[in-house]
């Protein structure tokens, strides 16, 4: 099980330095003048304690105590004592602009190594399929997103860098040790080997509970987000008190790991300073026995006490590190799992765009399972003249939105190809494919900003001109006038300060302006009520008019008003062929469902 637990932390540890690798090369320059800095510091570490051994000896020989090379001489010792001290202050000084500089260094290369790699798994997460996001929680991507990449640069500077100066300094001290005194050096090395045992034992431990700790605060973010989310229902449902015991237990369960975690960080570095205490006492009286018998100066007692101090309190600062870096190793781990996410749709090699095009639009021989591994189309063929508007029907878990997805290639088929004007979707950028399609769901996204901005999403080059047009082709350009600040009007998260009505509208503004030859509506009246229904009905109107159309919806209104209707049923298209024809034909899938729906409209 420790043997394990060793494997799992370096794994972890290689893994966050392989990520981390291509980032710090592009700023090897700065790193490399923040390693330089850092070893000035360790040369300046090494040398300070040299003026308080010749300090030392100065005033032992000056009350009369014989010293190897030294005389009496109240005169001679004051400026002895003067000079060691202008000197010690010198080195001191030194030590603390080669520190500044290191830290600033380091602190630059991990900010601009943190701001890089956040933005590599963004846009690594945005990259990923439906499928993915369709599993993954929200809430734990964000906390790997913005918490683990944070810590990750914290330890950076607070943990990576101490801990480099710290080995460097231990190297440097142990040589000049060894030729000083081998006997106490060799007291230094024991407590060396005695840490490296310690540390060998606790990290991986350490890092095992940090990384239940970690999986726990992201499980813990996710359910914050879902309750607040979901904050209409579950207040109208009285649902508080069972949602505060599921984040009160996760809470708890997160706390266990936590604290597990830090003792056994405490663990570490508490028996890390017996060690340094234990040290300190061999090297006081082996010094003091040698020191008696004349074989060292009282000077150079000091001087190993010092040279012992600064070896153990990098010993001492190890042992807080190791918990640290354990840490951000978890974290480190769990970033690296986001990043090794296979990116199931990706551009072809070499890249097609798309020239102008029509909206044509032909589904060849497809087939695919669904998320289950059951069979939801079996060689189905579609084509859809460009212009012609045509509604998606059938019963739940058809495959209607699978279907739409495969043309703006959210996902591809298992088999089979999917054309736009003759391009295969598989084989142009998915950028050229998706600026030719409008999108209309539902639930209209919006986004924290302004209305023009809102609408502007469309076309990010749209002129305010091409925004107002937009904006009054699709009915809301009088609501959006009466707002506070007009286009200029900032909304709040989702747009939840406007009515259902009025953001579908805005969102029918967006796609009027991107100005594609090709529409989508995803249940785009769902929901609404009559009035708004019948507004926002007029827009859609507006917005599918000459363009190729591909409407999933149960609106009969807006059904009756498209040129040719699809029922799609165990992986095949069931019935096809024009509204009036489908409403009226006698036991047909579609008028049995439209007489269904008309019935229930009445009770």
């Amino acid at each position: 099980m420790k043997s394990s637990a060793r494997r799992l932390h370096r794994q972890a540890l290689m893994r966050t330095l392989r990520m981390l690798l291509p980032h710090l090369r592009r700023h090897r320059l700065l790193a490399l003048g923040g390693l330089l800095a850092l070893a000035g510091d360790v040369v300046f570490r090494v040398l300070e304690p040299w003026p308080v051994k010749h300090a030392v000896d100065a005033v032992t020989a000056a009350l009369g105590a014989e010293v190897a090379g030294r005389t009496g001489g109240d005169q001679d010792t004051v400026t002895v004592l003067v000079t060691w001290a202008l000197l010690l202050a010198l080195l001191a000084g030194g030590r603390a602009a080669c520190n500044y500089a290191s830290t600033v260094a380091f602190a630059l290369v991990g900010s601009r190594v943190a701001t890089e790699l956040r933005s590599r798994v963004f846009d690594h997460v945005q990259s990923l399929s439906l499928r993915y996001h369709s599993r993954a929680s929200v809430g734990d991507t964000s906390q790997r997103l913005v918490g683990d990449v944070g810590r990750l640069q914290e330890v950076a500077v607070t943990a990576g860098l101490p801990l480099v100066g710290n080995v460097l300094t231990l190297v440097v001290l142990l040589g000049v040790v060894i030729v000083l005194d081998p006997l106490l050096s060799a007291v230094v090395l024991a407590a060396g080997c005695c840490y490296l045992l310690l540390s060998h034992y606790s990290a991986p431990r350490i890092t095992d509970a940090s990384r239940a700790t970690r999986r726990g605060e992201g499980q813990l973010v996710s359910s914050a987000a879902e309750a607040l989310g979901a904050i209409r229902v579950v207040q109208a449902y009285g649902l508080e008190q069972t949602v505060a015991a599921d984040f009160a237990g996760g809470n708890e369960r997160a706390l266990r790991a936590g604290v597990r975690a830090r003792r056994l960080a405490a663990g570490l570095e508490r028996s890390t300073d017996l060690l340094v205490g234990a040290a300190t006492a061999a090297v006081l009286g082996i010094g003091g026995w040698q020191v008696l018998r004349g074989e060292m100066t009282p000077g150079d007692m000091v001087l190993f006490l010092m040279y012992l101090k600064l070896a153990m309190k990098p010993l001492r600062d190890m042992a807080k590190y190791t918990g640290r870096i354990a840490r951000a190793s978890a974290s480190g781990e769990r970033i690296a799992d986001l990043l090794e996410e296979p990116v199931e749709i990706c551009d072809p090699t070499p890249p097609l765009e798309m020239g102008h095009v029509d909206g044509d639009l032909v589904f060849d021989r497809v087939c695919a399972r669904d998320g289950h591994g059951r069979e939801l189309f079996s060689g189905l063929s579609l084509h859809i003249p460009s212009g012609q508007r045509v509604g998606l029907l059938g019963p739940s878990g058809a495959g209607k939105s699978t279907l739409v997805g495969y043309l703006l290639r959210l996902a591809d088929p298992d088999a089979g190809n999917v054309l736009v004007d003759g391009y295969d979707t598989r084989r142009v950028t998915r950028a050229s494919l998706r600026a030719h399609v409008s999108i209309l769901l539902q639930e209209s996204v919006l986004f924290a900003g302004t209305v023009r901005d809102n609408i502007r999403f469309g076309r990010l080059d749209a002129t305010d001109a091409e925004v107002e047009h937009a904006a009054r082709r699709a009915g809301a350009h009088e609501f959006v006038a009466a707002l506070p600040q007009g286009y200029d009007t900032l909304l709040g998260p989702r747009g939840d300060t406007l009515s259902g009505g009025q953001r579908q509208r805005i969102a029918i503004a967006r796609a009027l302006v991107r100005d594609a030859p090709v529409v989508v509506l995803d249940e785009a009246t769902t929901g609404l009520d009559p009035l708004a229904r019948a507004r926002v009905a007029a827009s859609v109107e507006e917005l599918t008019r000459g363009r190729t159309t591909l409407a999933i919806t149960h609106d009969l209104g807006m059904l009756r008003g498209l040129d040719r209707l699809l029922w799609l049923e165990d992986g095949r298209i069931v019935e096809d062929g024009a509204p009036a024809e489908l409403f009226g034909r006698p036991g047909g899938r579609v008028a049995h469902w439209a007489a269904a729906q008309t019935r229930e409209a009445r009770a």
